[in-house]
């Protein structure tokens, strides 16, 4: 089974409640729609290559693996805040499960979708 697809059955059978809409399948994402009103893109290519961007109101944040940002103690992956800074990844780790990465970062935005980043 492609790795997509497991994380959309994890995310439907964890967080049913919490979605507005069932998880949307796209060529190379998935779309996740929160009943907070954030809606989630990922993409998944493997434990340690990933994309995790949303939405909020106009507020756009985001986690990845990308490799740049040295700099960062969570390096490869960091957070891009709402005007798109870099910051460490305080959610993801690349040696972490996909599915348990992906239930941190749904578990934040459904607490606060800004992360505490916006105001």
């Amino acid at each position: 089974m492609s790795l997509h697809i497991e994380l959309a059955d994890h995310i439907g059978s964890t967080f049913d409640a919490r979605l507005s809409q069932p998880v949307e399948h796209r060529q190379d994402a998935l779309v996740v729609h929160l009943d907070n009103g954030v809606t989630l893109t990922v993409r998944y290519a493997a434990n340690d290559a990933y994309s995790l961007r949303w939405t909020c109101g106009d507020a756009e944040l985001g986690i990845d693996t990308a490799p740049l940002h040295r700099e960062l103690a969570t390096f490869p992956n960091h957070l891009h805040d709402s005007s798109g800074k870099p910051l460490p990844d305080p959610l993801t780790r690349t040696e972490c499960a996909p599915a348990d990465n992906l239930s941190r970062v749904i578990e934040a935005l459904l607490a606060d979708p800004t992360l505490g980043l916006c105001h």
